[in-house]
């Protein structure tokens, strides 16, 4: 049984093995832990990959009940990987790393108060504060974002950050100069650094 979980939620028209090169950076930075990267639970409807919710005729002002509805297969998928690692009872040694689409799903897990996790990191997202928005205190998040990406605005990340600070959450936030809409080494050595610290405090 490993001692930490860490799972990775990729984008839309992506498949979990897209964040392999993340995942070998986070094994070597937590031996002994878990990182599993998981296919999200629908096929992608525009051509090959997988997608959390349906991107098709999204605007605004449907999004929200988007995410609402992905809602039960998201929890399933997350409950059988945390359940598969014996870890389902022990929650404050899991932490979600979620890029793109995957972020957003991570930010409504957590901000809904449904998964009270160690750590959340949320790499180039798109946030729609839930309701109810009862994200747990104890839970430091890092959240990360490109100047130049051109497929969400790094606005989001800056408008989530606030959220999350006002509601009393430790929170690091970056917007990295002329990075596009990627997960940059940059990205991936801020993350290990911060789930490095994070899981520091655990006892093993």
């Amino acid at each position: 049984m490993p001692d930490r979980l860490v799972i990775l939620l990729h984008g839309v028209a992506a498949f979990g093995y897209d964040l392999d090169p993340l995942a070998a950076v986070l094994r070597r930075a937590l031996p002994g832990a878990a990182v599993i990267a998981p296919d999200a639970p629908f096929a992608y409807q525009q051509g090959p990959g997988r997608q959390w919710y349906s991107l098709e005729d999204v605007t605004p002002e449907n999004r929200a009940a988007r995410i609402a509805a992905a809602r039960p297969a998201f929890d399933d998928l997350i409950s059988t990987v945390i359940a598969g690692q014996g870890l389902s009872d022990r929650l404050e040694r899991v932490a979600l790393v979620g890029f793109s689409q995957g972020a957003t799903m991570a930010f409504d897990a957590c901000a809904s108060g449904r998964w009270p996790l160690r750590a959340l990191t949320l790499l180039s997202g798109r946030f729609v504060t839930p309701e109810p928005f009862a994200p747990p205190r104890t839970m430091p998040v890092l959240l990360v974002h490109g100047s130049a990406d051109g497929a969400v605005p790094p606005q989001e990340t800056r408008h989530a950050t606030t959220l999350l600070r006002e509601a009393g959450l430790a929170v690091e936030s970056h917007i990295l100069r002329a990075v596009g809409h990627t997960i940059s080494p940059t990205g991936m050595k801020l993350t290990r650094r911060f789930l490095r610290e994070t899981f520091g405090g655990v006892a093993v």
